[in-house]
């Protein structure tokens, strides 16, 4: 782990220092907030900041959120300054620890924040066989595909390569090529000098750069637009970049894994993908299966997240009934493992006896609708079916009423996170986030975005 500390800490940054390297961490230390962002900058960026409250923790924040730097800040300071705690708190900090350091705490603290499990869970053969695939071409440097629905892991699976890879000790920098607009991800992919456009502050190094020498996972490719697939194109064949602004080439070592939702072959016959990138990306493939061509991994599953989230929100642990577990063994999974966490998620917030029943297991629609439009008015009227025992809920209303309803609802439900709700409606996260301006424009009161959701909304 990368740890950027901010602050001098009245001589108490050596001890903290020292306790988060035993506990694995990298740590770089800066005495300003302008020596961290220009650490950022440069890279190899960070997972984790600390930083003092006696600098503004809201503006440090801020900085982070206009400059696209998915980092998470912790606020420290000598004693136990309340105040101080809160104010950290409420600009957006995660957590606050109090100084002199206590190891224990770092280490607690440091392990809540970053924790993220990779494990890939499984029971299937269909699921097995794809991951002993995975394993066995990760030591190569080969490009690799890895294609499936949306929810079924395909970023797990990337993990799992670099970790199986002789690239491990190096970093892995994931992207998602759906959830940055157009005009920002040449820059995040490639970087950019200081003044190259409006906003660019100091120069900046781009994904490449910061995956030197790793992997560098270019999450839903598909959703590229085309101009930029032709500069990646040149990057994979000369292994080289051009930042924004530069007038000299950059070399760079990295290891590509793409994944997308989409058919590539038809994307190519589209003309929306490029033929030679999708060759390029192409050497191996890795289709994972939908969570319903694996039955055998949904109650593996389900009794996973139900246990983390009992624990995570301080409640008992509760065991599926059978005819909550029927109902999970028959349902489609259009949203796959992602909409199995949620639905359990919800489930375990629900539940209200000693087990966890039907009443608690609220399952999405799954209308045949394509278009993403269709998808989300076949759903609602699905959705206000059920509630309603028929169609005489909708009624006097418009269809675009109905799909903001719809749309707002399943985003509650996903507690604001954008990328699962739009999986979960069938739609990509760039119509939501167009949906949401229009109805944020209109005055209608949206979902603030929940972690881990990074797309602006």
């Amino acid at each position: 782990m990368q740890l950027l500390i901010i602050g001098t800490l009245d001589g108490q940054v050596g001890a903290a220092s020292q306790m988060a390297m035993a506990r694995g961490a990298k740590v770089t230390h800066v005495d300003t907030v302008s020596g961290g962002l220009d650490v950022l900058r440069a890279g190899p960026g960070a997972d984790l900041v600390m930083c003092d409250v006696k600098f503004d923790i809201k503006s440090l924040i801020d900085s982070l959120v206009s400059e696209r730097f998915n980092v998470p800040v912790i606020a420290c300071g000598i004693g136990t300054d309340a105040g101080a705690a809160v104010r950290a708190i409420r600009a957006g900090a995660k957590e606050y620890i109090p100084l002199p350091p206590d190891a224990d705490l770092i280490a607690a603290v440091i392990a809540a924040v970053t924790e993220e499990s990779h494990t890939i869970l499984y029971r299937d053969p269909a699921m097995g066989q794809m991951v002993r695939m995975a394993e066995q071409v990760a030591p190569s440097d080969a490009s690799i595909l890895i294609t499936g629905e949306s929810g079924t892991g395909k970023e797990l699976v990337a993990r799992l390569v670099h970790k199986k890879s002789r690239r491990s000790a190096k970093r892995f920098i994931a992207i998602n090529c759906a959830a940055i607009p157009e005009n920002l991800l040449e820059s995040e992919l490639f970087g950019h000098e200081k003044g190259a456009f409006t906003g660019a502050v100091a120069r900046r190094l781009g994904k490449f750069e910061e995956a030197n020498g790793g992997t560098l996972l270019l999450d839903e490719i598909s959703e590229m637009d085309i101009r930029l697939q032709a500069k990646l194109l040149r990057a994979l064949q000369e292994k080289e970049i051009d930042r924004i602004g530069g007038s000299v080439p950059v070399k760079v070592d990295v290891r590509i894994i793409a994944t997308s939702n989409r058919s590539m072959e038809e994307e190519v016959r589209r003309g929306t993908f490029r033929e030679d990138l999708f060759f390029r990306l192409n050497v191996v493939n890795l289709r994972l299966p939908a969570l319903r061509e694996r039955p055998l991994d949904i109650d593996l599953l389900a009794n996973h997240f139900l246990k983390k989230y009992a624990e995570m929100n301080g409640l008992p642990a509760r065991p599926l009934a059978d005819a909550a577990r029927r109902m999970l063994t028959s349902h489609s999974w259009r949203g796959n493992v992602r909409e199995l966490e949620n639905t359990m998620h919800r489930a375990v917030l629900l539940a209200t006896g000693s087990e966890i029943g039907p009443e608690a297991v609220l399952l999405t629609g799954a209308p045949t609708a394509t278009d993403p439009a269709s998808t989300v008015v076949a759903t609602a009227t699905q959705a206000a079916n059920a509630a309603v025992g028929g169609t005489k809920g909708l009624v006097g209303r418009t269809v675009s009423d109905v799909e903001r309803d719809l749309i707002i609802d399943t985003l509650q439900h996903c507690l604001g996170n954008r990328t699962h709700a739009a999986n979960i409606l069938g739609i990509s996260i760039r119509t939501l986030r167009n949906k949401l301006r229009l109805y944020m424009d209109e005055g209608i009161p949206v979902p603030p975005p929940g972690e881990p959701d990074h797309s602006a909304a």
